[in-house]
């Protein structure tokens, strides 16, 4: 699935994996050597990320169920506590430096599969 951020709609990561379970979110991103460019991590529910263990910095975007921009995080440093985001549901992580000051709190993301987007866009 790829994220695009509203009201822009450009891709700002064009494969997202998911961590939706206790083990995945709880593993997310330690131990890795980096995040490639162009891929995220998406954690839910999370309302509060840590990077422990970690040995990259990342950008973080905190969004509600709807997928609304509650706190953006950019350039989190390695071994670093976040905020708890009050409402936060989902938290893409992506690789440190993506979203150079573009995604604000209030924008929306939207998170899509590619085979989805193909076919609704066929029915128009």
């Amino acid at each position: 699935m790829q994220c695009m951020h509203r009201p822009g709609g450009q891709v700002i990561a064009h494969e997202v994996e998911t961590a939706d379970t206790f083990f995945t979110r709880l593993w997310g991103l330690m131990m890795r050597a980096s995040l490639p460019k162009g891929k995220a991590l998406l954690l839910s529910p999370c309302p509060q990320i840590h990077t422990c263990f970690m040995r990259f910095a990342i950008d973080a975007v905190f969004c509600d169920k709807s997928g609304r921009v509650l706190y953006v995080k950019e350039n989190m440093k390695p071994w670093r506590f976040g905020r708890f985001v009050r409402g936060g549901y989902y938290t893409l992580e992506l690789p440190g430096g993506t979203l150079n000051g573009a995604v604000h709190p209030g924008d929306e993301l939207v998170f899509a599969d590619r085979f989805n987007q193909m076919t609704q866009g066929d029915k128009k």
